[in-house]
């Protein structure tokens, strides 16, 4: 059997979106609440679609935005980061309709090296459209848009 493309994983949507009611009180503690959302992917890509050039968006943003959305008190963080991951493959494969996945920024402004090209790609994409990145660390160097939340997108 031959394996799915990016493209046809980004169309499944299963039985999303839904909400799992969470016990562990740790992780009830920790995300404030016991509804946890498992979005589709199509929903992300629908989202990091919209970010206009200039404009930036983090994972968090999404999150809330979808949780938000489907009147849950959560969104899965695992099931987000590998979507908007799928998101960012699935744009990749295609010639056309590209998703400007680059501007999508981890929680605090940091680059995502799990994008396709990696840190190099999504650096070139960004200051292309002229923002500035940042390291830190000497030895596991984390690259940083600066001043990333002078550019957020407001989702509505």
């Amino acid at each position: 059997m031959a394996r799915k493309t990016f493209n046809e994983k980004l169309q499944d949507s299963k039985d999303m979106p839904k909400i799992v009611v969470v016990e562990d009180d740790r992780s009830i503690e920790r995300y404030g609440g016991k509804d946890m959302l498992i979005a589709p992917p199509l929903e992300y890509n629908e989202i990091m679609s919209e970010i206009p050039e200039g404009k930036l968006i983090t994972i968090t943003q999404i999150r809330d935005f979808l949780a938000d959305k489907h009147g849950a008190d959560f969104t899965c963080p695992m099931t987000a980061g590998i979507f908007i991951n799928l998101v960012a493959q699935a744009s990749n494969e295609r010639d056309f309709d590209e998703i400007p996945y680059w501007r999508t920024l981890k929680r605090d402004g940091e680059l995502n090296p799990k994008y396709p090209g990696g840190i190099e790609r999504q650096k070139e994409m960004l200051e292309a459209e002229g923002h500035e990145i940042y390291t830190r660390g000497r030895k596991n160097i984390r690259y940083f848009v600066k001043d990333f939340e002078n550019n957020l997108y407001d989702l509505l």
